[in-house]
């Protein structure tokens, strides 16, 4: 039987202001706990996209990896501290679209990729297409680049964004090609030279999404020459062209070269942008479109339907029974019973340097006072995974292990997947989130947890300017200058953390529940529909297309 994937399709008609053929190319896909193509931010961003695209009935497919072994599982070591796993995925539910290209990679003529798709009706997306070398007739180590997400061998992410890229844009042209190539950050950036290689009028637009070296790759270009990186070897003149910094290719640079229209993640972000790549010649402007979230997805129905009938008493009720279904989670990995009428403060995400997920551990003392607070009691929970081979983060996560061990009010859990995320942000009362200014590009984890009556308690970073409103709809840090040395931004970030626990959230929490109420309520009507993936979906048709 011949797939109707095998050439372009949807279930539905496209209307009409969506009805350009777009290819959105992404390295990670957060679509539901079972397919596990994401490790985190990007991978949920993408899959708020592709939902509200099917919603909205967008003439857009994706474009991503099937990763064999995923990101990674995570568990214990006997100690509690964090294990990485990689075990094998198999996803039955996929269909084999029936279409196969052959890229070269280095010496290797003829890597075969092959094209499993996601269905539209088996989790309401757009279609995605989701790229495998795990196919027979590769070698060995072909066959192992679609194997991790994120790899920290250097040659297999090169050969990982040739595949996604070059790979990807031939699986675009068999399906009868777009009319608009989308790079969610710069992985793909191989598809980008493909087109131009060969006079592709079709547009080229792309997405930064992050002021960290770690998401704006930069790589020797010659080496990236020897592996076909660019679709075709360049001559020495060619090559030089690409370059900046030395010999480097940086990823980002040269999209916003390619690119007709790019954008940042939030208003902040553009500003940042703007000022990071200002002494690149011939790039293009960067506009402002700020990450957003699929509310159908992440917000509880009955916590959206309190909030729409601003019944308090239902807000209340239904927290605790969502604490109590989160607490039940903390009981299993950590033996802790938490109490869901003590307020609850979250720390999850990635554990990153500049996410200072351990900032209350800046002044034990301090920090000790705050947790055995009878007055006052809270509950502190972190989640998160470190990327496997960012020791200094994994060093943070043990720390924290160790620190909470024998505290019956402190957790650290294992496994921040999808379904973790979500109950972490419907249990929480509180979503910290506390970035050094300037580092944080979007921050869409606080937008989820404010849809679900968790309010955040945040620097001033990422989407926060454009929602914040201090002591009305959340609780602010004062704005550090971000110039400042990191020491001492991260000694008076940790002050103000503390006198804003002290003096504002713990004493409105308990002796002024509907003020606090009144805030949930203000963040949730703050958060949509200005937050949400349709508008964002809408604004990069209106935009960036």
């Amino acid at each position: 039987m011949t797939s109707k994937y095998k050439s372009w399709y949807h279930p539905y008609k496209a209307e009409k202001e969506f009805n350009k053929k777009t290819a959105y190319f992404s390295m990670e896909f957060g679509i539901h706990q079972g397919l596990k193509t994401y490790s985190g931010g990007l991978g949920f961003l993408a899959g708020s996209h592709m939902r509200s695209a099917y919603n909205l009935k967008q003439n857009l497919i994706g474009v991503g990896m099937l990763w064999k072994y995923g990101y990674y599982d995570q568990g214990r070591n006997r100690d509690q501290t964090l294990q990485v796993n990689f075990i094998e995925k198999n996803y039955n539910f996929l269909e084999d679209s029936g279409l196969e290209v052959e890229v070269k990679i280095h010496d290797n003529e003829s890597v075969k990729v092959r094209a499993y798709v996601l269905k539209p009706e088996t989790f309401d997306t757009a279609p995605i297409y989701f790229l495998t070398t795990d196919v027979a007739g590769n070698d060995f180590l072909s066959r192992t680049i679609t194997d991790r997400l994120y790899d920290s061998n250097e040659d297999t992410r090169i050969s990982q964004s040739i595949i996604l890229g070059i790979g990807g844009a031939k699986i675009v042209e068999a399906l009868g090609g777009a009319d608009v190539y989308h790079l969610n950050e710069g992985h793909a950036l191989p598809a980008f030279y493909y087109l131009q290689n060969n006079g592709s009028k079709a547009q080229k637009a792309f997405t930064t999404h992050t002021p960290e070296k770690g998401g704006n790759e930069e790589r020797n270009g010659h080496h990236l020459n020897r592996f076909g990186f660019f679709g075709k070897t360049l001559s020495f003149e060619e090559l030089q062209k690409e370059m900046v910094n030395g010999d480097g290719i940086n990823y980002t640079v040269s999209a916003l070269r390619m690119a007709k229209k790019a954008n940042a993640v939030s208003k902040l972000h553009a500003k940042v942008s703007a000022e990071m790549w200002k002494g690149f010649e011939n790039t293009t402007e960067i506009l402002p479109i700020t990450n957003s979230q699929d509310q159908n997805f992440w917000q509880d129905k009955e916590i959206r339907k309190a909030w729409q009938n601003k019944d308090s008493k239902a807000m209340v009720e239904r927290k605790i029974a969502l604490k109590k279904s989160l607490f039940s989670e903390v009981l299993h990995q950590t033996g802790k019973i938490f109490n869901p009428d003590v307020v609850t403060i979250v720390w999850a995400r990635r554990f990153a340097g500049y996410k200072r997920a351990d900032l209350l551990l800046y002044d034990i003392a301090r920090f000790e006072s705050l947790v055995t607070n009878t007055k006052y009691p809270v509950q502190i929970i972190w989640a998160g995974k470190p990327y496997p081979m960012d020791f200094y983060g994994i060093e943070v996560f043990n720390r924290l292990v160790k620190h909470t061990k024998n505290h019956p009010n402190l957790a650290v859990l294992t496994g921040y997947e999808i379904e973790l995320s979500k109950k972490l942000k419907t249990g929480s009362d509180i979503w910290l989130n506390v970035p050094r200014i300037t580092h944080e590009a979007s921050g869409t984890s606080g937008m989820t947890a404010a849809m679900n009556g968790s309010i955040n308690l945040s620097t001033n970073d990422g989407w926060m300017p454009e929602f914040g409103k201090n002591d009305k709809n959340c609780f602010l840090l004062p704005e550090m200058d971000s110039s400042l040395p990191e020491a001492e931004q991260d000694e008076m970030d940790c002050k103000n953390l503390y006198e804003i626990l002290e003096q504002k959230v713990l004493p409105t929490f308990y002796d002024h529940p509907d003020a606090w109420n009144k805030i949930v309520f203000n963040a949730i009507d703050g958060v949509i529909p200005e937050f949400t993936s349709e508008r964002m979906a809408k604004q990069y048709y209106q935009e960036l297309y």
